[in-house]
């Protein structure tokens, strides 16, 4: 029984670790200030390209592409239409940007694609800075100065606040996704941003000056490429850092099977990088003495929302069937119900700051539903595996 002890208070500890930042980060959030520390309208004289990775993405690059055009900075747009079947790139070109195709069907993916394009303007008058944008996506007017602004104010990496919609006739499971978006793509790291400690890169709306573009080998294969490049770069000095004043949307697949490719590939690519990175980052940060990386290995050890309710509900329903057997396990169970408190309160306080824009109290409360349909994503990690990157079906 001393031994079941020991395992579930090391159990209670290892939750609580990820809960505790979680509320840290959604606390700061709550009350940020609104003001920038960069002067984000300042006029752009320097030269900008932006790079577009593009899969078959005919029916959805216009929206983006007008989206650039309509931007406060002009700007030189590159498409890499890469291994497309259908006639992105011509689009492309008709609508004024410059497209170029690539076809390897050995070496597939986004980190393939853009490895490409940055080769491409290598060959030409590099530009002064990058900015990769998904070719489903729509920027603000002002994204894009942004963007710019705190690159070379930071002289880091950056990040847009990069956000997925709904529609109007999505399901609820949608409405939560959304919801859950919004918490780990704006909230989390605004509330990092407070405390001046970096993001994860998200993988669309990303900011490089050249002379740090040009340090990155992007031919990888990786499902979540650009998060585990954010640590890249965060070990050489260079951690990225958030701006919630350039705007980016994307919309969520109205099909389910779409839905379905893209919560796995976000979901798998995350929990392995959890596995297999996160320890080693931890490690370096504190053996380098670099609090930026070890506040992105501290960051991404907290897991999706959906896994995270399901190891705490875990942990409280083990703790309550062991305690029913015997009352040694009382004060663990106390222990256990303060870190589900914290969590709880963590999500509640996010709703009320942010989130009820997203769903209603109701659709909050029918969140439990919405984990129960996740538990086949996380049994697929466990026995088969998304390792490579998989197109999510779009809409026609």
């Amino acid at each position: 029984m001393l031994f079941i002890q020991i395992i579930y208070s090391l159990l209670i500890i290892v939750f609580a670790i990820p809960t505790l930042v979680l509320f840290i980060q959604v606390f700061f959030a709550a009350f940020a200030s609104r003001k920038a520390r960069v002067n984000v309208n300042d006029a752009i004289t320097d030269r900008v390209t932006v790079l577009i990775p593009a899969h078959n993405e005919s029916s959805n690059i216009l929206p983006t592409l007008a989206s650039l055009k309509a931007q406060s900075t002009k700007v030189e747009v590159l498409v890499v239409a890469d291994n497309c079947e259908d006639d992105t790139a011509h689009i492309a070109r008709a609508a004024g940007a410059t497209a170029v195709e690539r076809f390897d069907q050995s070496l597939r993916g986004k980190g393939y694609a853009l490895d490409f394009g940055v080769r491409h303007l290598a060959k030409e008058a590099a530009p002064d800075y990058v900015v990769i944008v998904d070719a489903d996506c729509v920027l603000e007017s002002n994204a894009i100065t942004a963007l710019i602004n705190t690159a070379k104010h930071e002289a880091r990496p950056v990040q847009a606040c990069y956000l997925m919609r709904s529609s109007a006739q999505s399901s609820i499971k949608t409405k939560i996704a959304e919801f859950a978006w919004l918490l780990k793509n704006f909230v989390r790291p605004l509330g990092f941003m407070q405390l001046r400690l970096p993001c994860q890169l998200t993988g669309s709306g990303m900011a490089f000056s050249w002379s740090l573009i040009s340090k990155v080998n992007f031919a990888s294969g990786h499902i979540v490429e650009d998060m585990k490049m954010g640590l890249d770069f965060a070990d050489i000095g260079f951690a990225p850092v958030f701006c919630p004043a350039a705007l980016v949307y994307s919309d969520f697949p109205v099909n389910e099977e779409g839905i379905k490719t893209q919560r796995t590939r976000w979901e798998h690519g995350h929990l392995g990088i959890i596995i297999k990175d996160v320890p080693s980052v931890l490690r370096k940060g504190i053996t380098h003495k670099n609090l930026n990386l070890f506040a992105m290995g501290i960051d991404l050890i907290v897991p999706p929302l959906s896994l995270m309710a399901i190891m705490l509900m875990s942990l409280l329903m083990g703790g309550l069937a062991l305690t029913l057997i015997s009352n040694a396990f009382a004060s663990l169970l106390v222990n256990a119900v303060a870190v589900f408190a914290i969590f709880v309160i963590s999500i509640m306080l996010f709703w009320l700051a942010y989130g009820r824009k997203a769903i209603s109290l109701g659709q909050l409360l029918s969140i439990p539903y919405y984990i129960l349909m996740k538990l086949p994503i996380y049994a697929k990690f466990i026995f088969h595996r998304q390792s490579e990157w998989v197109r999510s079906k779009r809409d026609e």
